[in-house]
Order: structure tokens, then sequence, then C-alpha cells
């Protein structure tokens, strides 16, 4: 049988961010459970939103039958020039040569090593297999960073996270402005390709101006300054599918 129950699905670890979206779950009536380890809990047949880190959540979406929406890993590379500002290319991590070095590698997707400047490539490869896909890009230096909650082509909540690098909690109201203008121009662009659900986060370029940063899967990414409520909007269509028990 299905039911209407909508359940929020997290980790166990006890961050702010997971404290936010849990207190705005309750406050929509919706149940909220924990992933404890490698168990997943008896859920009640329904909706299941998913809200917690890339290393687990798609094995758990698996368990319960639900699909998460990600983005594909060449995304970035994908955009026009206007939008990113600097060369980036999805390779590998044993196509990366010392003479290209420095540069700065990031996985596509999951959180498999730091995100950073690299200068040498050798420390990653003694813990990452060669074919660890990664996105190279020419090193940059960003004024501020904003993160924006995503939902079909609209930006419905958004916030600061970083300045000059530091993490960062407040801006001006021209600045959030400023960066969710940015972003709209991105998302109205029928030349990008927009998941229904995910996280777009945008930033100034020194001496360059606006460009996007990267994009993420809306579930599990932090949510900073942003409206919990409005986020719990983007997570429910970031999880797709209803869970009902093999018997049922």
């Amino acid at each position: 049988m299905k039911s209407d129950t909508t359940t929020l699905l997290m980790s166990s670890r006890n961050t702010a961010d997971n404290q936010l979206i849990w207190r705005a779950a309750v406050q929509r009536g919706w149940s909220v459970e924990r992933v404890r380890g490698l168990r997943s809990p008896d859920l009640e047949p329904g909706r299941i939103v998913i809200y917690m880190e890339s290393l687990f959540a798609p094995s758990i979406a698996k368990e319960f039958g639900l699909q998460l929406v990600q983005l594909p890993d060449d995304w970035l590379q994908s955009l026009p020039d206007e939008y990113r500002l600097r060369s980036v290319t999805l390779t590998t991590l044993g196509q990366i040569s010392q003479s290209t070095l420095p540069l700065f590698l990031k996985p596509p997707n999951e959180k498999a090593f730091p995100a950073k400047i690299y200068h040498q490539v050798e420390p990653l490869l003694e813990d990452y297999d060669s074919a660890t896909p990664v996105l190279a890009a020419s090193p940059i230096e960003w004024e501020s960073e904003y993160r924006c909650f995503c939902l079909g082509r609209q930006v419905r909540t958004s916030s600061i996270y970083l300045r000059r690098g530091e993490l960062c909690e407040s801006a001006t109201e021209e600045e959030l402005i400023a960066a969710q203008a940015f972003a709209k121009r991105v998302l109205r662009d029928k030349r990008v390709r927009i998941p229904q659900a995910f996280v777009l986060d945008v930033g100034i370029i020194v001496g360059h101006g606006w460009a996007v940063v990267e994009a993420n899967a809306a579930w599990g990414s932090g949510i900073y300054g942003c409206d919990p409520d409005e986020v719990l909007r983007v997570l429910e269509q970031a999880t797709i599918g209803s869970y009902e028990r093999p018997n049922d």
C-alpha cells in the first residue's frame, strides 16, 4: 500500500546543517529518520527525501528503490565559456602530466579527494586509481562565492559561503541580488543543461567578474545560510520515487 507519509532520511552526523533541515522537516509534519552506520531504518511506505553525504547516499537510495538526481561529470566543462571564464577539462588522474601543473583539481561529483590547487599529482595516485575522473581547471582567485539551491530554472534560496577563500556567513543585499541575477542568467540559457533539482555555485573571479564555480547534487550539499524550508523544496525533487515494501 502507498502512503502519504513523507520521511526525511539523514545520516547520523549531528551537524548544524542537519539540525536546520531536521527542524524544517518537523515543521512540515514530516517524519525524520537517521541512518546509523550501514544500517538503514525500517521505514513506512511512502515518500522518502534523502539528505546525506555523497559517500553513502547512492547506496541508501538504491536500497529503497529510489533514484538521486545527479549531474553529468562533464557539466562544468560543457558550460559556454562566458559562464566559466577559465579553462576546465574532464580528464583522469593518470592523464595529468607534470608539465600542465599547477592545476585546480576536483572530483566531478563525489568528494573523493580535496578540491584544491595541486602542484603534484603523484600523492593522489598513491591513494586513487589512475582512471579516477577529475575536473582540471586553470588556477584562479575567487573574490566571493555563493550557493544557490535551484528548482527547475529558478533559484529558490541562496547565500554567500566564501570570501577570499575563507568561510563567510554575511553578505550585503546588493551582493546577494547580484549573485542571484547571474545565477538566473545561467539558468535561463537554454544551452545550459539543467537537472530538475541541484545546487549551483557562482562567484566573482578576481579581475574577471561573475562565473560559475561548480554545480553539485542538492541531496549532499551544505546549506550554509540558505533558507532550510526552501532547501527542502529542492530536496523533494532531488529524490525520485516512492518506497514500497517488497511484500506490500
